[in-house]
């Protein structure tokens, strides 16, 4: 909370909270963008032996562990969201 003089020597209180920090700005973003790209270069290194066997790491499976990345991604930045306050109010 600030106090503010005003020009009659009033105070005025003014209460600024600011949101979490932008998504561009975590750590979560980070981890999330490493982590996704190492699942697309395993999908791309792990792949058929050429002896006619199933690929053990498919594009599916891929794209499976990504969707569940997004997930668990967008849960981490709701509940961050959830607990911080985007107030701003200004007492004239």
């Amino acid at each position: 909370m600030t106090n503010v003089k005003n020009r009659d020597n009033s105070t005025t209180h003014r209460d600024h909270v600011t949101e979490t920090r932008p998504a561009r700005k975590t750590t979560e973003l980070i981890a999330y963008v490493v982590t996704v790209l190492a699942v697309l270069v395993t999908a791309l290194v792990v792949n058929d032996d050429g002896d006619n066997t199933v690929d053990p790491f498919s594009a599916e499976q891929a794209m499976r562990y990504i969707t569940f990345l997004t997930i668990g991604y967008m849960v981490a930045r709701g509940l961050a969201k959830s607990g911080s306050r985007g107030l701003t109010r200004d007492n004239d």
